[in-house]
């Protein structure tokens, strides 16, 4: 059974940066994607960023140009680099991996931007 395990939320005043980290418990397990996801309560969970084996990546409108996801295969972790936050951007950040086996989930980081 695979785990993944999100870390690096926190409380940021308006306009500072995180950098989430999602690391799996085993690390000869690949995905064919992986992805941050955020939910707010009482909305439904969305796509934030995503990569592919590739490399390559998606973005939603919403942190285009703001978020980074980048990702160590080697180590099979993945990064969220957050810049210029906003209040919009408060939610519990989810990190997902996926492959022909299954679905897997982190248990979610909640990150607080306020001043």
């Amino acid at each position: 059974q695979v785990q993944l395990v999100d870390s690096g939320g926190g409380k940021v005043q308006p306009g500072g940066s995180l950098k989430l980290s999602c690391a799996a418990s085993r690390t000869r397990i690949a995905f064919d994607f992986m992805g941050w996801y955020r939910q707010v309560p009482e909305k439904e969970r969305e796509l934030v960023a995503g990569i592919n084996s590739d490399g390559y990546t998606h973005y939603s409108d919403s942190v285009k140009g703001r978020f980074t996801i980048s990702r160590d295969i080697t180590n099979n972790m993945m990064f969220l680099q957050m810049n210029s936050l906003k209040p919009e951007d408060t939610a519990v950040y989810y990190c997902n991996g996926f492959n022909s086996r299954g679905n897997y989930w982190g248990q979610g980081t909640q990150v607080t931007v306020s001043s």
